[in-house]
């Protein structure tokens, strides 16, 4: 594809693509070239530099996330809604946290949603610095919580990359910390109840209840 037929949105959307399926490692110019049918410098008259595409994917990807309508719902349901919105999209592009650790990740999608999260701890009531402080609190422990099952997707992707045999691997690191598990007590109760189906309620949910209820106490009377 000549670069004069090539769009910077169409070189983002690629991005994410490889992104998705091989990391940050897995990117440069010539895969994006490969990706989109063009050569890697039609690339470079579009975008500088692979830093540069990388901020400019996260920030795409930040467009994702749906921002819950503050007429319609409470505060807590629409920081619970963007909360999980935001852990599902990290989920998707388990990507997002090494370069969120490496880049800083602004523009236009990020701003739409740094703004519509003050807007929802604002109608609760926190103010100035409180709503930020607020703010910043929940993505931190939705960042946090997402962060095991991005980091499983990246060690998927690697091995994609390596060439090596996924599910054969998977199922020997599954049963390596089972069977280290079996030696600590609590963590072997815990996995008898995870292999017997046990229910029980969501680490997110309940860990995302306990982070609100604790804003809830410090609003203003």
């Amino acid at each position: 594809m000549p670069r004069d037929t090539l769009t910077k949105e169409q070189i983002v959307k690629a991005a994410v693509e490889v992104l998705d399926a091989e990391g940050v490692d897995g990117l440069n110019m010539r895969r994006l070239g490969a990706q989109l049918g063009s050569a890697a410098t039609a690339m470079y008259y579009h975008v500088k530099s692979k830093d540069k595409l990388v901020v400019l994917a996260a920030d795409h990807v930040f467009a994702e996330i749906p921002l819950p309508d503050l007429d319609a719902v409470g505060w807590r349901e629409a920081a619970t809604r963007i909360a999980h919105g935001t852990y599902e999209t990290i989920a998707r592009h388990f990507w997002l946290l090494p370069a969120m650790s490496t880049h800083i990740i602004y523009g236009p999608g990020k701003a739409r949603y740094d703004d519509h999260s003050l807007a929802i701890y604002e109608s609760a009531g926190f103010t100035g610095h409180h709503a930020d402080h607020a703010a910043a609190a929940v993505l931190m422990y939705v960042i946090g919580a997402a962060q095991g099952e991005a980091a499983q997707a990246a060690w998927r992707a690697h091995l994609r990359r390596a060439g090596a045999d996924e599910e054969r691997e998977a199922r020997e690191t599954v049963e390596y910390i089972t069977e280290i598990a079996r030696g600590f007590p609590r963590l072997r109760a815990r996995t008898e109840e995870s292999m017997a189906g046990e229910p029980g309620e969501p680490t997110f949910d309940y860990g995302l209840q306990a982070l609100l209820d604790g804003l809830t106490s410090r609003l203003p009377a």
